[in-house]
């Protein structure tokens, strides 16, 4: 009997399973990373952000006539509830903006992951741009379970009292608990299917952007964990440039589209083509361009927020395990 050989296929043995062990804890702890530094980066995306979504949000949800613009739109807004006032409706992103840039970041890590499993064969660990773009639209479509109704809660908060309607909710809570009242579960998740239309393309366009501007900014010999914090800053501006750039006829329009949904009454639209006529009809094609421009104001900043907020809780953690 060859001792030897079958000692040395035990010891293999051994070491397979050590090996595949290392790499499970490796994809967790990058898995849970990608979670938490998804969260943190979410959080200052809305602080950065929130003001430009509300004016946004108004403008499109608003009845012809109720604002000039924009600016317009920003001094009402001032004028009726003071600068605290451009933060109304920011609690139910707050609450929800660590599963959902949680969720997006993990979805993205996970789209990473299944390019790889696709591409068995591949000689390079770098990703081409379409690599990029395809695990940044997969990140999406568990994003968009935890986005559309929080989302949804938003908009309601935002638009009421405006032009002296009435102010129904008090709460977060008290806009989930009154729509389940109203329409159940379907009535929470209402926008749901213009939400990934919308997040799926967007976030293939994010994600690329960033990589691929992160990409040409790391000098030459250096990593890109060498970047200091400007071309992180600029990198993830560019993020959400390129987001609305590649995307601009779908995401504004749905954007449109997915607030009137979101916020009128039960039976108000049988769908998102429903809508889409129903407003054109009234509104004109220029109504589904509403709030183009703080939605484009609030890309640069908001996003460099998100991946400042990102890479630095990423360092953090890295430090921890």
């Amino acid at each position: 009997m060859d001792t030897t050989s079958d000692s040395q296929s035990s010891s293999d043995a051994v070491e397979d399973v050590l090996q595949d062990q290392k790499a499970a804890a490796k994809s967790a702890a990058s898995s849970a990373k990608a979670f938490i530094s998804g969260g943190f980066g979410g959080i200052c995306a809305v602080l950065t952000g929130h003001p430009f979504d509300l004016i946004k949000t108004r403008l499109q949800t608003a009845k012809p006539g109720a604002y000039n613009g924009a600016i317009d739109a920003v001094k009402k807004a001032l004028v009726k509830d003071g600068v605290t006032g451009l933060y109304r409706g920011v609690v139910p992103p707050l609450l929800g903006v660590t599963p959902i840039f949680a969720v997006s970041f993990w979805g993205y890590d996970l789209g990473q992951k299944c390019v790889v499993a696709l591409t068995p064969d591949r000689t390079s660990p770098q990703f081409s741009t379409a690599e990029y773009a395809v695990a940044g639209f997969i990140s999406a479509i568990p994003q968009t379970f935890v986005a559309a109704p929080v989302e949804r809660a938003k908009v309601l908060l935002q638009i009421q009292g405006q032009a002296g309607g009435e102010v129904k909710y008090k709460g977060v809570l008290d806009v989930v608990r009154g729509l389940y009242r109203e329409g159940g579960i379907r009535s929470i998740f209402r926008g749901t299917g213009a939400t990934l239309a919308r997040d799926g393309p967007g976030s293939a366009a994010y994600f690329a952007g960033y990589e691929i501007t992160k990409k040409a900014l790391i000098p030459a010999g250096s990593s890109p964990s060498d970047l200091n914090l400007g071309a992180v800053i600029f990198a993830g501006g560019m993020a959400g440039v390129c987001m609305w750039s590649i995307a601009i006829p779908p995401d504004c329009n749905f954007k449109v589209l997915k607030s009137r949904i979101q916020t009128a009454p039960t039976g108000t639209y049988t769908g998102i083509i429903d809508c889409a006529r129903k407003t054109i009809a009234a509104d004109g094609v220029a109504a589904l361009w509403k709030g183009f421009g703080p939605a484009m104001a609030r890309a640069f900043p908001a996003n460099a927020a998100t991946f400042l907020g990102v890479e630095a809780s990423r360092k953090a953690l890295d430090k921890l395990f």
